[in-house]
């Protein structure tokens, strides 16, 4: 029973460790929760190939989802303006009592 308890303890103690690391993390890259990532942000983690727009293999979520909508020019590629034009996804909002 002792050393169930200790086990027990340890791992509280690297969960505990773990939950703050990544809230430090995501503060420290300026993201709060509920907050939007910067057009710039979003750029620097999705373009990797570092060309400066984002093809349909590259993009994830949301912007995958809507990747027709927000290229415009229908070029196969979205620009950081046609990023920074493109309507806002909705959110599924839960409804008020």
């Amino acid at each position: 029973m002792k050393r169930y308890k200790i086990i027990l303890g340890a791992l509280i103690a690297v969960s505990s460790i773990i939950i703050s690391c990544k809230s430090s993390e995501e503060t420290s890259k300026g993201i709060r929760r509920g907050e939007r990532k910067s057009i710039s942000a979003i750029f620097s983690e999705m373009d990797v190939n570092n060309d400066g727009k984002l093809s349909k293999n590259e993009t994830k979520g949301p912007l995958a989802k809507d990747f027709s909508k927000i290229d415009t020019n229908n070029d196969g590629f979205i620009s950081k303006e046609e990023l920074e034009n493109a309507p806002k996804p909705e959110r599924n909002r839960r409804p008020r009592n």
